[in-house]
């Protein structure tokens, strides 16, 4: 792109530009190479323009900023120095990728002429991120084009000197906008007969508001794998649907589905079955572009129609017997761990949920309810930079709660280093293990405890006490509920004590035969 210019110069430049466009959230990690940008953002905070967090740890610096963009859906920065630490952006860029998340990647490195000279700390960054296009920039250039919803990643060519003894006023006259969003043209689906909504646990990138109000005055099934977003959805549909026979009685002419269906293979199970189905995500254009079904939206349609009300009742009952049955049970566990949280975090709260079990058992064990904004890192489902997405997530959102298993939780234990001012409080299911393979084929298998099981065989207590984050040990749901009475501000760390990963997994099995078993024999089915 030329030759390279002033660091001092295209730094400033670069950041002046991103103001102006309404940038106004930067994570950085501590370089060399990134030192211009480094003043420079310093500059702007010390002017009240921007927020700037530091994070030692360039992987969760990422899935920090990935939070904050999550909770505020706007654009937020992470900028780093080069090499390696470029690299560890990796994992936090595919998920706003394929979660269509506003990540903004800053990527210092030394000018072109050097890569593939020896040079220290230099290496290829250009499209180092697969799909996601580099912007390889060494001289100033327009920026707002590039922001069209998803991540975005500049790699700013600085050559030396790093630093200058330009003391002029760069930020003045700054005039602030904002990235405009694009729209789709609204379009029309008619709906008859037997239709089941099916609602993924991001939403289709959605907002729950705008999926309500789509939906509204059309009296229809809807199952959300996400149950605490979407409160007049039907309760336990990932349980009852786990029988054969329940699906075949409530097969659909015709299933919708918003976003994408990850979670459970008996709701997948039921889509197939459909006759028909309709598929509304923004990302078939560009991300899942080879998704199946006979017809498919980028935007929300308008809809209208008329459909079985007898269809409707049917699912209802389903819905309401299964409830029975899962509230007739007493003993403490994994899932009424997580029904407790659930059912009482205050109205207004955030809560963060982990992959692998926490998310599955929200979406079978958990009630439909008002009041709190769910989030999640379900783009991959990876269990890397939980904590520190949590985190981000708390910047924006007071209070916040987390819930992680104790694999996932150990995964980010370095975020704890430097806990941000917030009230996050985090749940932590521990199991010893890896608690979701024992429900997965692959359980019983020879060397399962080494391969699968993972046994940590830590006291997470004094694990989260040597980072002096305040912590607290509990063993049942009464201890939970006190805890969300509590309401205690800061950061803090909650463990959960539940029974061992076999006896879950047994109990599991033995909820997904009552439940069925009872659904089959109801009266309406």
């Amino acid at each position: 792109m030329g030759e390279a210019i002033n660091a001092t110069h295209l730094a400033r430049t670069t950041v002046r530009s991103l103001l102006e466009m309404g940038v106004n959230t930067f994570v950085l990690s501590p370089g060399s190479r990134n030192a211009p940008l480094s003043i420079a953002l310093y500059e702007a905070e010390q002017r009240g323009l921007i927020s700037l967090h530091t994070k030692i740890d360039e992987r969760g610096a990422a899935f920090f900023a990935l939070g904050i963009a999550k909770a505020s859906n706007n654009y937020v920065a992470v900028v780093c120095t080069s090499g390696t630490a470029a690299a560890n952006y990796h994992p936090a860029i595919l998920e706003a990728h394929h979660s269509k998340n506003k990540l903004l990647v800053m990527t210092a490195d030394r000018p072109q002429r050097l890569r593939g000279t020896g040079a220290n700390q230099t290496t290829n960054q250009t499209n180092l991120f697969g799909d996601i296009k580099t912007h390889d920039i060494s001289t100033p250039i327009e920026l707002a084009s590039l922001f069209t919803g998803g991540p975005v990643h500049l790699n700013i060519q600085f050559d030396e000197p790093l630093l200058s003894s330009d003391s002029s006023d760069w930020l003045a006259g700054l005039q602030i906008n904002s990235i405009p969003e694009s729209t789709s043209a609204s379009q029309k689906l008619e709906i008859t007969g037997k239709t089941v909504v099916v609602i993924g646990h991001d939403s289709g990138t959605f907002t729950a508001e705008a999926i309500h109000e789509t939906l509204s005055g059309i009296r229809i099934p809807v199952i959300a794998e996400d149950p605490l977003s979407h409160p007049a959805s039907l309760a336990h549909a990932s349980l009852f649907l786990a029988d054969e026979g329940v699906r075949k009685k409530l097969k659909a002419d015709h299933v919708i589905v918003i976003g994408r269906t990850t979670l459970s293979r008996s709701i997948n199970s039921f889509i197939s079955s459909a006759a028909r189905t309709t598929v509304i995500d923004p990302r078939l254009e560009d991300i899942d572009t080879h998704r199946s079904a006979d017809n498919k939206f980028l935007a929300l349609p308008e809809m209208h129609g008329d459909i079985d009300a007898a269809y409707f009742d049917l699912w209802k009952s389903a819905s309401q017997a299964a409830h029975s049955e899962l509230h007739n049970q007493q003993s403490f566990s994994e899932q009424s761990a997580v029904t407790t949280i659930t059912e009482n975090i205050p109205a207004g709260s955030a809560l963060f949920v982990g992959s692998s079990r926490p998310i599955r058992d929200i979406e079978g064990f958990s009630s439909p309810r008002s009041g709190i904004k769910t989030f999640a890192n379900r783009g991959l489902a990876g269990i890397d930079g939980n904590i520190s997405t949590a985190l981000g997530i708390s910047q924006c959102a007071t209070p916040t709660y987390a819930i992680l298993g104790d694999i996932t939780f150990l995964h980010d234990i370095s975020a704890l280093i430097s806990v941000e001012k917030s009230d996050l409080t985090v749940f932590v299911i521990d199991n010893n293990g890896g608690g979701i393979f024992s429900t997965l084929p692959q359980a019983g298998v020879a060397g399962f405890e080494k391969l699968f099981g993972t046994p940590h065989n830590l006291d997470i207590e004094k694990v989260v006490a040597g980072f002096g984050v305040q912590v607290e040990r509990v063993k049942s749901s009464s201890d939970i509920l006190r805890i969300i009475n509590e309401n205690k501000s800061g950061v803090r760390v909650v463990v959960v004590e539940v029974p061992a990963r076999e006896k879950m997994a047994a109990e599991l099995k033995n909820t997904d035969r009552k439940s069925t078993r009872l659904n089959s024999s109801h009266r309406c089915l």
